[in-house]
């Protein structure tokens, strides 16, 4: 699956649409037309005859096979700095199911023919705004024709991965080895939840192995687990609290009352606008039921009502009933430092009101003090970076749309050059002005 575990992923788990992939289906118009181009080339058996080549002196450019030329071709991106690399294991899984040529409606395999380096998804490879050094992430050497069609594919799973880990990891640098749930689903069609989980979740390895951490995985479906065995998780919406007129701890309670313990019980607590009281008629109620099962010696019922966290998401256009106006809006409004440090209070203290025996009082600020704050809406790394910095008492950032973020420092497009052909049984290199070619000691021979 990746450099933590050495495997790769087949197409058992991606299942490419192989048949319309091998007919270009998925590919840029133009690489159909130079692939039917060099199939025209072969079989009418011509040969280069042209004036202005680039071969370097002492190579005879005479009985050169255009249509059937082979090239060295290399992947890579530009991203400045350094990026968390996904996507090889299925750019790989196009080129064993998809390179060859059709005769007639039969599909001729060329794959074997290949020769292939790739690295690990989780490699790591860096750019530094010089075209002309870049780390290649899968080398390719084989005739051109056979595998032309996979070009724009094998690009698209690169750059998509590659920038989704990539945004992980920097948001996860930023949070400070605090968890950050993987929440960007709504954001895009649902057929790529798949591959973004597993880049989220190969962006959590890479962290957790450069930073000595062991953060869990948390994605929001299980599509997003898929090809990793990961599952989604998560508590309520807000259309779940309306379903109950607004009472937050009502739709607490009775989540509480039918879901199973093991799904950590988290309250969203800003749909009145009032985060701080609902954090409190949540936790009250929930503690209320929590003691009385454990006076009855029902533990394990009891553990239905520990709730785990309490999640603010607070509109960025609403300053909550609990936020004194600064004059300052941007201070004020959305999820902001001074909020959370507000509900943080009120659970920390919450326990001191209650009318309990003096037996209970110890597990009773325990109960408070072990609540979570899971905070969403907005955030990115410079956001967490700010709250980090003023020591908010945040335990888990939601993270959502940013992590498909692909703009100025987030860009991660990928390309592919031929570098080199085979001319006479010598590869000579024949990379575009401004290209050359490029070296990365992770590469490791597929096939």
């Amino acid at each position: 699956m990746s450099i933590f575990d050495g495997k790769r992923l087949t197409n058992e788990t991606f299942k490419l649409d192989i048949e319309r992939m091998r007919r270009g289906w998925y590919s840029d118009k133009y690489f159909e037309n130079i692939n039917r181009m060099l199939i025209n080339l072969s079989l009418e058996g011509y040969r280069y005859s042209g004036q202005f080549h680039n071969l370097p002196n002492g190579i005879s450019p005479e009985d050169i096979d255009v249509g059937d030329i082979e090239v060295e071709m290399q992947w890579f991106t530009r991203r400045m700095g350094k990026t968390t690399v996904v996507g090889v294991d299925k750019s790989l899984a196009m080129l064993k199911h998809c390179t060859g040529y059709f005769e007639g409606d039969k599909f001729i395999d060329t794959s074997d023919k290949l020769e292939v380096w790739a690295v690990q998804d989780g490699s790591i490879v860096k750019y530094e705004g010089d075209p002309t050094k870049i780390q290649p992430v899968i080398k390719v050497r084989g005739r051109y024709r056979d595998f032309a069609l996979l070009e724009t594919p094998s690009l698209g799973i690169l750059t998509r991965s590659s920038r989704v880990a990539t945004n992980v990891y920097e948001t996860l640098v930023a949070a400070s080895g605090k968890p950050v749930l993987f929440f960007p689903a709504r954001f895009d069609v649902h057929e790529v939840q798949a591959a973004d989980g597993y880049a989220y979740n190969i962006a959590l390895q890479r962290f957790n192995r450069d930073h000595a951490h062991e953060l869990g995985a948390f994605v929001s479906t299980d599509a997003q687990g898929d090809w990793w065995g990961g599952a989604g998780g998560g508590t309520v919406a807000h259309a779940a609290i309306a379903s109950f007129l607004g009472d937050t701890a009502e739709a607490m309670m009775e989540f509480s009352r039918i879901l199973p313990a093991r799904i950590p019980r988290i309250a969203l607590v800003d749909f009145n606008n009032d985060s701080v009281r609902d954090t409190l008629r949540v936790i009250g109620s929930m503690f209320i039921k929590y003691r009385e099962l454990m006076d009855a010696g029902n533990e394990e019922e009891a553990k239905k009502y520990k709730l785990y966290g309490v999640r603010l998401d607070t509109s960025g256009s609403l300053r909550d009933v609990s936020v004194q106006p600064l004059g300052e809006p941007a201070l004020d409004l959305g999820v902001n430092p001074r909020l959370v440090f507000n509900v943080r209070q009120g659970l920390d203290h919450a326990w001191e009101s209650w009318n309990i025996p003096d037996v209970w009082k110890d597990a009773a600020r325990e109960f408070c003090h072990s609540v979570k704050i899971v905070v969403s809406g907005g955030f990115n790394p410079e956001k967490i970076r700010k709250f980090e910095k003023l020591e908010v008492p945040v335990d888990i950032y939601a993270v959502g749309s940013y992590l498909f973020n692909n703009g100025n420092s987030t860009t991660t497009d990928y390309t592919s050059d031929v570098v080199r052909v085979k001319i006479h049984g010598e590869w000579i290199d024949m990379a575009k002005v401004g290209r050359q070619v490029g070296d990365n000691e992770n590469l490791e021979r597929i096939w």
